[in-house]
């Protein structure tokens, strides 16, 4: 059967896209943040300075930490390859979503929408729309914890005070977009300050942090090192940051010339790549803290937050310690939530061509997030946190393979975005990458899903280490 909107198997290079174009992505602020003309590097580095922010709070939110907890607690400076290697992904996949956003001229939403038959769209909008209510979902629950570890709020009362980042995201957004990437960095200062002084009350062992970041067959070898790591680039990587960064990267004012769409790349990739190596340096503090205080002490089941928090003080011998840890956790929960609210409405006006009011789709994105936890928490008690935590990486672990796809295949395309279409050797490795991405997690998945007899059948079959 053949889809009713495809008129030939292969379109030509005149016609890249199965629809055109019908509006911009964020038409609200698309455009509103003016590029000076005058050739100071300084100058053009601040104004393109901001996006790359707003996707590196999705790498360091509350659904990593306790992968980055678990792993120093059990394997101490080990896995912090792992962390390194998923940056670098990161990095790759979104300079790639950027680039799709300049040269292209669409979000990735928008591209699929543009490019797919409705019956894809559909599938892929219902996909994206779950992976985001379940990252929200993680970002709530850890807002929420951080507000019972620092004033003992109940978890509900916490979740539903989450609800009024929706007030926060429409005020900066009427105010201008840099205040909301004013208030973003200013987060993500208040989570790197916190870790730096959690570093600096852990001693950690440096020679073992140099060691820990070269790759070793170890971690393939050892099952639980390679569950562990699987789990780490599993959350590392969040499908909702692709769709965001090639939308919000059209905020800026740049030439749509050849020219100005590559001095655009240029700039907002070294946005991008500075940003996310902050987010290396607070993921590997969660994971150095934890193997400095937890496994240095012979406490390597130490997985849940909950837990760090109790244990954090008392091992460190500095009340501030858990104080700490509890502020930039909070920190890094409301960080999220401001971003993911924008994610979602990248992606229901992208792939729907459906413009609703911003306070109506942000009010709808958080109940999608707060009502799924409410409800767990109130029914299963506080105890299942962690779980839930849990549930949302395995959703989004589900989904990113669909987003990296489209991803890849768009930027390697000269029909897509002309000359900027991806090197020969970008493109081996964008798809080294994604088939990376997509068999670690569905071994993830077939983890935590299958029966452990079926799933050691499976494994046996295809000489995997059984975890």
């Amino acid at each position: 059967m053949r889809w009713p909107l495809r008129k030939e198997k292969i379109r030509s290079r005149s016609q890249p896209w199965l629809r055109a174009k019908e509006s911009h992505s964020l038409p609200e602020v698309f455009g509103s943040v003016p590029v000076p003309t005058e050739p100071s590097f300084w100058a053009k580095l601040l104004a393109f300075a901001g996006p790359g922010y707003l996707v590196a709070v999705g790498y360091m939110d509350p659904g990593n930490w306790a992968t980055d907890l678990s792993g120093g607690a059990k394997f101490g400076y080990e896995l912090l390859c792992v962390i390194f290697l998923s940056n670098l992904t990161a990095m790759v996949l979104q300079h790639l979503a950027l680039k799709l956003g300049i040269a292209g001229e669409r979000d990735l939403a928008q591209a699929c929408r543009d490019a797919y038959p409705d019956g894809v769209v559909i599938f892929l909008w219902i996909l994206c729309e779950i992976a985001i209510a379940a990252c929200d979902l993680a970002e709530v629950v850890g807002s929420a914890i951080a507000l019972q570890l620092l004033f003992g709020l109940p978890l509900v009362w916490g979740c539903l005070l989450t609800a009024l980042d929706v007030l926060a995201v429409l005020y900066l957004q009427h105010r201008g977009f840099r205040y909301l990437e004013i208030c973003v960095v200013a987060l993500i200062l208040v989570i790197g300050g916190c870790f730096a002084a959690e570093l600096s009350l852990s001693r950690p062992d440096w020679m073992g942090i140099v060691r820990g970041l070269v790759p070793h067959p170890k971690i393939l070898t050892n099952p639980q090192m390679l569950y562990v790591s699987i789990g780490i680039l599993g959350a590392t990587v969040m499908p909702h940051n692709l769709y965001l960064h090639s939308a919000i990267v059209q905020t800026r004012q740049y030439q749509p010339t050849s020219e100005g769409k590559r001095e655009a790349i240029r700039y907002a990739t070294f946005d991008s790549t500075l940003a996310l190596g902050i987010a290396f340096f607070i993921n590997a503090a969660i994971l150095i803290l934890s193997a400095a205080v937890f496994h240095r002490s012979g406490r390597s089941e130490v997985g849940e937050i909950q837990e760090a928090y109790r244990l954090l003080s008392p091992l460190l011998g500095n009340p501030l310690a858990s104080i700490l840890f509890a502020l930039a956790l909070l920190a890094s929960g409301q960080n999220s939530t401001l971003t993911g609210t924008l994610a979602g409405q990248v992606v229901m006006e992208g792939f729907l061509s459906l413009k609703l009011r911003p306070a109506v789709r942000r009010i709808l994105t958080r109940a999608l997030a707060i009502l799924p936890a409410v409800a767990v928490i109130g029914y299963f008690g506080e105890e299942k946190t962690t779980d839930l935590l849990v549930a949302s990486q395995v959703v989004l672990s589900a989904q990113l393979g669909f987003a990296v796809w489209p991803l890849v295949r768009f930027t390697s395309d000269p029909a897509k975005v002309g000359i900027f279409a991806n090197p020969r050797w970008l493109s081996l490795i964008a798809w080294f990458i994604t088939w990376m991405i997509i068999l670690c997690n569905g071994k993830l998945l077939a983890d935590i899903l299958l029966p452990v007899s079926l799933r050691n059948e499976l494994y046996h079959f295809l000489h995997i280490p059984i975890s």
